[in-house]
């Protein structure tokens, strides 16, 4: 039974958690982060809509490509979560991605990215721009 759970179980992963320590590729996952400025590129394939862009949390990114059509919340900058499985050439392949609809929105890991590194300091006033964050932490590879 036990192992039944563990092998259903869905885990929610960042861009660094998953340069870090990536699950082997097939095993289903959520990715969470932001939409990278610039990263995003729509296209066609088989007559279905698809689009590949990149998660970010500001620490690492992750190379996503999604068959369907994207919400339509969905934005260069926002927050998004996605589900689906690393492949072996590290592409992330999501079967359902879902955007975050609040602005405010700053995924955990992002910001204890942030205050690690010393460019957010709580006290001192709200993070800076969702846009900004992926300029701010060096990049890690991550796919």
């Amino acid at each position: 039974m036990l192992t039944a759970f563990r092998e259903n179980l869905v885990f929610f992963l960042s861009p660094v958690e998953v340069a870090k320590n990536a699950p082997p590729p097939g095993r289903d996952f959520r990715l969470g982060g932001l939409v990278e400025q610039g990263s995003v590129h729509k296209e066609t394939i088989d007559g279905h809509p698809a689009a590949a862009f990149t998660v970010t949390d500001g620490g690492a990114t992750v190379k996503v490509t999604y068959i369907g059509i994207l919400p339509d919340l969905f934005r260069e900058g926002q927050g998004v979560v996605a589900f689906g499985a690393l492949h072996p050439d590290g592409t992330f392949r999501a079967s359902e991605v879902l955007a975050k609809h609040d602005e405010t929105y700053m995924p955990k890991e992002v910001e204890e990215v942030l205050k690690k590194s010393g460019h957010w300091n709580p006290n001192a006033g709200p993070p800076p721009p969702a846009a900004t964050w992926n300029t701010l932490v060096p990049k890690q590879s991550g796919g």
